[in-house]
């Protein structure tokens, strides 16, 4: 409860994340073709509202589930940190970015769509690889720790390479202008802290 208390934003969040997508797997399945983000219709059909309403739904589990487990790993330590206020922010930064950046790239497509927080999960985790280099975490079978940053450009890597698969509705390229604006947010917001973290002193 104490870790819920101390980081409620990424907790709600979290929850919301879980809850909302495996309501829609379960229950309301039409939820997933509603809330989708088309960026050619965007501004054609004013379709603001799916902007928000992608971010809290999954293409499938195993979607939700990593990008769960990636959130639940940085961001409650992240918020802990800068504070509940500036948390909110560098979640909303992330996600508007990395919509603009779909945006941009598929605006001209009307038959793409995507769902998924990966953007915002994405400036979360290269925002906490910012602030703290030195982080490691385990990933079951993987027996030895692994180091943050190898984890946050292995994830990248791997997001770069199943966007150009264009398969299913996953929005695998929003994870680079996540990945972009976190970093640019912990620069702006702490730029001592991340040239300390750095390179020491």
């Amino acid at each position: 409860m104490s870790s819920v208390l101390a980081a409620p934003a990424a907790s709600l969040l979290l929850a919301a994340m879980a809850a909302i997508s495996l309501w829609a797997f379960y229950r309301a399945p039409q939820w997933l073709d509603r809330g989708v983000l088309r960026p050619y219709w965007l501004l054609r059909r004013r379709q603001w509202g799916t902007v928000l309403s992608h971010a809290f739904l999954h293409a499938d589990l195993t979607h939700l589930i990593f990008n769960g487990f990636s959130f639940w790993a940085f961001a409650p330590g992240l918020e802990r940190a800068l504070g509940t206020p500036l948390f909110l922010l560098l979640y909303a930064v992330g996600l508007l970015a990395s919509t603009l950046g779909t945006w941009l790239k598929q605006r001209h497509n009307p038959a793409y769509q995507c769902l998924g927080a990966s953007g915002a999960v994405m400036a979360v985790v290269f925002a906490a690889i910012a602030l703290f280099p030195g982080a490691k975490l385990f990933i079951l079978p993987i027996p030895v720790p692994i180091p943050a940053p190898i984890f946050g450009l292995g994830y990248l890597a791997y997001t770069l390479w199943a966007g150009q698969q264009q398969r299913g509705r996953t929005n695998h390229e929003a994870h680079l202008w996540g990945a972009v604006s976190g970093l640019l947010f912990a620069l702006v917001v702490a730029p001592g802290w991340v040239a300390r973290a750095w390179l020491g002193g």
